[in-house]
């Protein structure tokens, strides 16, 4: 609803529905649902905590988190301007709101998001929030409700954003594990990484009435697609039908709905011991719940039998690669010639049979992936594949997979455990397929279970970005122990021409776009979301794919076997510990990102 003149913003408001000018207090009595056409206004986190809990219930948990800019961005305003004009605005400290309340008198733990600070982006600040809230579910025995509202993960703050998505999962796990209930409640919007993680993989996925869900917007799609949209594509009503979300609630519903599921776990059976928290990985600060820090966990050592601890680098690990400008490595890294999936199967694995299928009734040719040998041990190795020519790049969809390509990838990831062998991936997409067919074939749900399965596989995964690392379609193949990076490939939260047409005036701004996004080897590496980087020979790998494929196989070899060493449950608990750490602002990450 918006306001039809400043003198009578607080007295009328006028439908975006139906254009009806509304009178503003009997909008407000009927919870900013048009009575005119049933338009759902949005509504704020304050309003909407009010309007679900219990009167005298709520209580807020605390939101204060250091200052953080973790990659210094800059587009046409500086980020930290963004956020104090984000907070002034909403009298939010940031884009969620956490609090434990009762709803229908039945104890539950809140994450409310609000579009209003920054499009409701997940940023680090965020992702921190909404896992101590998960974290306090899980030490009150409690359910878990989140309320979303997002345009995705925030650009603002590159690929550290995107590794919520893994962050929040991870929680989420771990009330699975427990027994404990998980809601997600869909609101207009919720799109992006948001979508693709915690929106889509709790245990009941509800959508308030209008609620827009998908992995990419409509705007994004048309342009890609240059197709015309089916009519009602995305709404709440067009998810039900394809089966991606329970049910689709009145706003005046939604509270008893919610009452209905939350009496329904308590009448079930116990939910099972707690399982104790995953706290930040060493060397980094975590935050109490008072704001103030707090020493880090110790990790006992791992993996000393058959070389380095999974937890040390190599030698090699900070090779210190030649400065090359980030747009121009964004280049190098999309450049056709570029050793792909099925060539490093070739010349670094011996023995690949490739396995097809999600079972579902799609094969995607973006994903490949089998049994194939390394040094003499049998790993599964799961790979985005692009080509070299225009022919195999349309035939593969230029490396952005299907949800079938996730689900084949997820079923590969299961059978690997089963049979206890090691998960390698190769990590080389734009970005998940942005189509009409992949939205209704539910892509974020697909996304979602892969990241969320990753967080729990009991057995060795080892990535590689080895040339594009396009957002959550390259997150859904490298929540793993180790990632490892090719010295000219690029992981970003979103691609620079995306972010450029978004914060810049125009698409022509991607190469400024590039470089603050921090998507190089050396500047993941500094921000610890890489552990290692794989030097490529000459300019780049296409020059020497020979080259690169013998120094990609030692690398793979220096990191996996150490892991394989590592009990199951030791694995589990260490990959937890290194996407925990990315919640909370830590101290010295960007002095190396300046």
């Amino acid at each position: 609803m918006t306001a039809t003149a400043p003198r009578e913003e607080q007295l009328w408001s006028r439908c975006t529905g139906c254009a009806s000018l509304l009178y503003r207090k009997r909008l407000r009595r009927n919870l900013d649902v048009c009575p005119e056409c049933g338009a759902h206004a949005r509504l704020g986190a304050p309003e909407r905590l009010r309007q679900l809990v219990d009167p005298g219930s709520l209580r807020l948990l605390p939101d204060r988190l250091p200052e953080a800019d973790p990659i210094d961005f800059v587009d046409v305003l500086p980020y930290p301007h963004r956020l104090t004009a984000a907070r002034a605005s909403t009298g939010l400290a940031e884009a969620v709101v956490c609090a434990t309340a009762t709803i229908g008198g039945h104890p539950a733990v809140l994450a409310v998001m609000d579009f209003r600070f920054l499009g409701g982006s997940l940023g680090c600040a965020v992702g921190e929030l909404i896992t101590r809230a998960a974290e306090r579910a899980l030490d009150d025995r409690s359910p878990l409700i989140l309320v979303t509202a997002s345009g995705g993960a925030r650009m603002q703050e590159g690929a550290l954003s995107l590794m919520q998505m893994a962050t929040v999962s991870q929680a989420i796990a771990a009330l699975r594990e427990a027994g404990l209930l998980t809601v997600s409640v869909l609101t207009d919007p919720t799109y992006g990484g948001v979508a693709a993680s915690f929106a889509t993989n709790t245990d009941l996925v509800l959508a308030e009435s209008g609620a827009r869900m998908g992995f990419a917007g409509p705007r994004v799609i048309r342009q890609v697609t240059g197709r015309a949209l089916p009519e009602g594509f995305q709404t709440a009503d067009f998810l039900l039908r394809h089966g991606q979300i329970d049910m689709v609630v009145q706003r005046r519903s939604l509270r008893g709905r919610l009452t209905a599921l939350l009496a329904a776990t308590r009448t079930g059976r116990p939910a099972r011991p707690p399982v104790p928290r995953q706290e930040p990985a060493p060397g980094h600060e975590r935050l109490a719940d008072d704001g103030s820090t707090v020493a880090p966990a110790t990790i006992p050592p791992v993996g000393e039998g058959r070389g380095a601890s999974a937890g040390t680098p190599t030698a090699s690990a900070d090779p210190a690669p030649a400065a090359r400008d980030p747009w121009d490595t964004v280049r190098v890294a999309r450049n056709p010639g570029r050793p792909t999936t099925l060539d490093y199967l070739d010349s670094v694995f011996d023995g690949f049979v490739e396995l097809h299928g999600d079972r579902l009734g799609g094969d995607c040719p973006a994903v490949v992936g089998g049994v194939a040998r390394l040094d003499g041990r049998h790993v599964m190795v799961i790979g985005h594949q692009k080509g070299h020519t225009t022919a195999e790049l349309v035939a593969r969809n230029f490396g952005m997979s299907s949800p079938a390509g996730h689900r084949k990838a997820l079923r590969l990831m299961r059978l690997a455990a089963r049979l206890g062998l090691p998960v390698v991936t190769l990590v080389d997409t734009p970005g998940a397929d942005p189509g009409v067919g992949a939205e209704e074939q539910g892509q974020a749900a697909a996304i979602a279970e892969n990241i969320l399965t990753l967080t729990v596989l009991p057995t060795p995964v080892l990535a590689v970005i080895t040339g594009e690392g396009g957002s959550g379609g390259a997150l859904a193949l490298a929540v793993a122990d180790r990632v490892l990076m090719l010295q000219h490939a690029v992981y970003s939260v979103i691609s620079p021409e995306g972010c450029a047409a978004i914060l810049w005036p125009d698409r022509s701004a991607a190469p400024q776009a590039a470089r603050a996004l921090r998507l190089t080897a050396p500047d993941l590496h500094r921000l610890g979301v890489v552990d290692e980087i794989v030097p490529e020979p000459a300019a780049a790998a296409h020059d020497d794919p020979t080259e690169t494929a013998r120094r990609l196989r030692a690398a793979l070899l220096a990191n996996l076997l150490p892991l394989l060493d590592v009990p199951p449950a030791m694995l589990v608990r260490l990959r937890r510990q290194r996407f925990r750490r990315f919640g909370a602002p830590r101290t010295g990450a960007r002095a190396g990102a300046r």
